[in-house]
């Protein structure tokens, strides 16, 4: 036990460090690099865009707030200062009838609501309610996550798991694509104020010179992979992190444990010097540190119990995770798929494994 929570510590040590890397880089400026052109062009732009706000030259100012929300993104701007600009462009769309745009951009600015100053969220608000009873909300999720999406030929964004989108009334088409696996295409009809809500879910697609059946369909019977038609990713990722947090928190419970347990022993030793024996806390006068050594006790082995359920639980979640590669890797013949799972033995002096080698 002690050696597996030896080997298993240092894990857990890189991916914390790992964890505190990419929050640090995550918390860095997104366009760190910026240069006086971007910024006199921001400058000048706000300028005009307010400029023409203020004169109700709608026209202007929207061309203006366009062009600054460009500028903002080529310079070094905070989420404020882009969100205050996304409103205003918004308020500015929405005065001109082009309410798809106007609640794109104010769903946008909203999205850092506290960073808005001077009424600016409420007339936000305001303006995305009125905008999105003349638009149809489009909520769509994409599995996997970094696959394309194009809506009526078009790309909504960077890839990303969750999409809000605003669309126009009517009839639409939403694809999602990916290398290696078959298109997803679903049509939707949306009307004025509606919200619709869509998942699209690309299953691989079969090798090439792969046998076809007789009507064009995929593959061989004998292929796990075409037998299949439920993606496991999703399955074997929550496996992993399940095992990896199980066995994480039984590592933990058992330190703990490990910790009371050496205070104990510690104490141990102080009182047998003053003179006490196993039997001293069972007297009728027993001294009251008796109380905190049979709560510590009691501490010790609920940390243990549950540092065995958790490691106990986390090696099934493993194992089942494990399995499902090694019954995706091999066919009846034991030979391996290709672009499987291999599995190699690794036997030493005192411990014995699998290897796992593939991609997945």
């Amino acid at each position: 036990m002690r050696h597996a929570l030896c080997s298993f510590l240092p894990c857990v040590f890189m991916g914390v460090v790992a964890a505190v890397e990419g929050v640090a880089s995550a918390g860095e400026p997104p366009h760190a690099i910026s240069g006086p052109r971007e910024t006199s062009t921001l400058a000048s732009s706000l300028r005009r865009a307010r400029q023409a706000r203020d004169a109700g030259r709608w026209v202007e100012a929207e061309a203006a707030y366009e062009l600054s929300l460009k500028a903002a993104d080529a310079a070094w701007t905070t989420d404020a200062e882009r969100a205050e600009i996304a409103a205003e462009l918004g308020l500015c769309e929405l005065a001109l009838g082009r309410y798809r745009d106007a609640a794109d951009h104010l769903a946008q600015s909203l999205r850092h609501r506290d960073a808005l100053r001077g009424g600016l969220a409420e007339r936000a608000e305001e303006g995305l309610k009125k905008a999105e009873s003349r638009v149809v909300t489009f909520y769509l999720g994409v599995s996997p996550p970094d696959a394309e999406v194009l809506v009526d030929g078009k790309t909504p964004g960077r890839p990303a798991p969750t999409y809000e989108l605003f669309l126009e009334p009517g009839h639409h088409t939403v694809r999602a694509r990916l290398d290696g696996h078959t298109d997803a295409v679903s049509s939707l009809e949306g009307q004025a104020g509606g919200r619709l809500s869509l998942t699209l879910k690309l299953l691989r697609a079969p090798e090439r010179g792969a046998p076809q059946a007789a009507g064009g369909g995929p593959v061989r019977a004998a292929d796990p992979a075409a037998r299949s038609t439920v993606p496991m990713t999703e399955l074997r990722i929550g496996g992993a992190a399940l095992a990896t947090a199980a066995l994480g928190a039984g590592a933990v419970f058992l330190m703990r444990a490990d910790v009371v347990h050496d205070n104990l022993a510690e104490r141990d030793v102080v009182f047998r010097g003053r003179g006490w024996t196993s039997s001293t806390c069972w007297w009728p006068n027993a001294p009251s540190a008796c109380a905190e050594i049979r709560d510590d006790a009691a501490e010790r082995d609920l940390f243990a119990t549950l540092g065995k359920v958790a490691l106990a639980t986390g090696a099934v979640f493993g194992i089942a995770t494990a399995a499902s590669f090694l019954a995706e890797g091999w066919i009846l013949d034991e030979t391996p798929v290709r672009g499987g799972v291999h599995v190699v033995p690794s036997p030493t002096g005192t411990q014995a494994g699998l290897v796992l080698q593939g991609v997945w």
